[in-house]
């Protein structure tokens, strides 16, 4: 290259260099957000009812809400089912004491369940300032549409969930009880 700045070629741009740069420190944050489940949650919801809130005052943004209902509605559902399907790709899960145990593994690990609604949720939000959003429909429909699809998807997945003996959640470690100690006086 005669005459020109040979930086351009090995040194990458400024703007690549602040995005990357943004991208470590988000991701840092991510990393050190992964042990505060409650608190993660807890912004979640209150980000969320600052969307309910902003949508009922200003009474528009009725197929925001409605996009963004189906989409939560199907991350819930990837939380709740097992990543192995027993019905496609055989019992994965023990189906009696008997067998081997092995843990139950989600289609959608909790953290990307939560940081996937809580990004939709921050979008759908900044969408309700933007007008060109704003497409009138009769919301009602809407709502008694989404209560239906989501009554049959629950009651579908509660289904698969009985039938398959699996459940996606736990209460803690499980402690084992070893045999009584005899005194010995």
């Amino acid at each position: 290259m005669q005459g020109g700045d040979s930086r351009t070629l090995t040194e990458p741009a400024f703007l690549e260099r602040v995005a990357s740069s943004v991208g470590r420190k988000w991701q840092h944050v991510l990393d050190q957000s992964t042990i505060h489940v409650t608190g993660r949650w807890v912004l979640s919801l209150v980000l969320l009812s600052i969307y309910l809130i902003r949508v009922l005052t200003i009474n528009a943004f009725h197929i925001i809400t409605y996009g963004l209902g189906i989409y939560l509605l199907n991350l819930f559902i990837g939380f709740l089912s097992p990543q192995i399907d027993p019905e496609t790709e055989g019992p994965v899960l023990p189906s009696s004491k008997s067998e081997e145990f092995r843990p139950f593994s989600r289609r959608v690990p909790e953290f990307k369940f939560w940081y996937a609604t809580t990004k939709a949720t921050f979008y759908a939000l900044c969408m309700t300032f933007f007008e060109i959003f704003n497409i009138p429909v009769f919301w009602p429909i809407l709502l008694m549409y989404f209560i239906v699809l989501f009554t049959l998807t629950m009651k579908r997945q509660i289904k698969h969930m009985w039938k398959h003996n699996y459940v996606p959640w736990n209460h803690g470690k499980q402690v084992y009880k070893g045999k009584p100690q005899k005194d010995s006086k």
